[in-house]
């Protein structure tokens, strides 16, 4: 276990999910590269198209789980520390805002 701060952790979260993102956008087409293609030899045969591909589903696949398992992680990390971190703030952040406007008019009344 590596011992991180907090803003590192939020850091990395949001790094993993770029990368989770990018990879779950990944589609089939942009797996393959079209390296042959033939005209009519003779008769009969039409165009022949290759593909190859350029990275394995396995690869997609593999790489995409490791970033989304980390990024679960991290973040369990995270939503701990925001349960059981505990800080210091102005009264005034944690009240309910009243319009000036509306208390004065009800006191009139």
């Amino acid at each position: 276990m590596a011992k991180i701060k907090l803003a590192e952790a939020l850091l990395r979260r949001k790094e993993l999910q770029e990368h989770v993102d990018r990879l779950s956008a990944i589609n089939r087409e942009g797996l393959f590269d079209v390296k042959v293609t033939r005209k009519s030899a003779h008769e009969g045969v039409d165009d022949v198209i290759a593909q190859v591909p350029k990275v394995s589903m396995e690869q997609v696949t593999h790489c995409y789980n490791t970033h989304a398992r980390a990024l679960r992680e991290v973040d369990a990390v995270i939503q701990q520390a925001n349960w059981e971190t505990e800080v210091e703030v102005p009264d005034t952040v944690m009240e309910q805002y009243t319009d000036p406007y509306v208390e004065r008019t009800r006191a009139t009344s």
